[in-house]
């Protein structure tokens, strides 16, 4: 006699293994979602970059564990750094060494050197690709170079005590702010000349330029970031955000800004399109520069006064870790960031 199968079982045998190699395909789905995430996040092996400008040093700083891997010098008061255009290069700005040392964007390490850069303090690349500048925070003056090779092409006059810079996104202009004149400067970079300059607030630091074309400048002496439109020169709007506004710098998100507070030790996110401040983040005494990582989530900010490095949770709105450098950090910088022109 030939046995007769029900389907019943075999029917439920097929949905069970259906059933498994769903939940399988999620999950592996789910583990390839993460490790894209991840891989989006951080470069393998990446460092942080922190100038230390108290000791003319590098600290390098593991970004996965968070710790100090190595410290080396690199010249005489190192305080600012800067990305090249495609990021292949780290620019570190020697101001008394008068030299810019170029690093590798992932590890660090020292690439190259160039000699007679004289009073290197803020540096900026014009978008496309052809100017470099440095300002001479001592001399004042502004130092403009030709690229690819670093030709000098003028020297631009500019009392009293030029500070931050940032380019017109036409690369045609750039916006210099003037500590101790307490003035925005503008220079023709066709002319290689001084096209105007206006009165702002009292000793003017940080200095960013939205998309929409206005410019932001953190007020040391105050406590707002001053709202500039360079077509009409005047001031759009005065933004307050804590005591010693100072360095302001774009979250990548096409929305917001953060501004870092001096003396409040605060880090104030700022809508630039509505132009309205949210709640201030304590960080800590003399926080300075930023970077933000790609996905948005992780600001690192170095806090001057006390020798250490922020590690700033933005969806929890609060620090979740703070690493020891030199003295005086001042520039921070890492490969994986968030975009620098929204």
């Amino acid at each position: 006699m030939t046995a007769i199968t029900s389907p019943a079982p075999i029917a439920f045998a097929c949905r069970v293994r259906r059933s498994l190699f769903r939940v399988l395909s999620t999950a592996l789905l789910g583990c390839a979602l993460l490790a894209a995430s991840a891989s989006n996040a951080m470069l393998p092996n990446e460092h942080a970059i922190v100038l230390n400008s108290g000791d003319g040093t590098v600290s390098l700083i593991d970004r996965a564990t968070r710790k100090v891997v190595k410290t080396f010098p690199v010249g005489k008061e190192p305080h600012h750094l800067i990305g090249t255009l495609k990021d292949d290069e780290v620019v570190v700005a020697n101001a008394v060494s008068n030299d810019l040392v170029f690093l590798d964007p992932v590890s660090g390490e020292v690439k190259r050197r160039l000699p007679r850069i004289s009073d290197p303090y803020q540096l900026a690349y014009s978008p496309d690709g052809k100017w470099f500048i440095s300002i001479s925070l001592r001399l004042n003056r502004v130092d403009l170079y030709s690229m690819p090779n670093y030709e000098l092409k003028a020297r631009i006059p500019a009392a009293k005590t030029p500070s931050h810079v940032v380019f017109s996104s036409d690369s045609r202009m750039a916006y210099v702010t003037m500590q101790d004149s307490n003035e925005l400067l503008a220079i023709d970079i066709t002319t290689q000349k001084e096209a105007w300059r206006m009165p702002i607030g009292k000793t003017p630091a940080g200095i960013w330029l939205s998309p929409q074309g206005l410019i932001f400048v953190g007020i040391m002496s105050s406590d707002y970031v001053e709202v500039i439109d360079p077509v009409k020169r005047a001031t759009v709007k005065k933004i307050v955000t804590g005591k010693g506004a100072h360095n302001v710098f774009p979250m990548g998100n096409g929305s917001k800004i953060l501004v870092s507070n001096r003396v409040d030790g605060t880090i104030t996110p700022v809508d630039y399109k509505t132009l309205v401040a949210e709640k201030p983040i304590k960080v800590g005494s003399g926080v300075d520069c930023m970077d933000i990582s790609e996905d948005g989530k992780e600001v690192w900010a170095t806090v001057r006064f006390e020798g250490r490095v922020a590690v700033i949770d933005m969806t929890g709105q609060k620090p979740i870790h703070y690493i020891p450098v030199g003295r005086s950090p001042h520039g921070i910088y890492f490969r994986s960031h968030a975009r620098r022109d929204q």
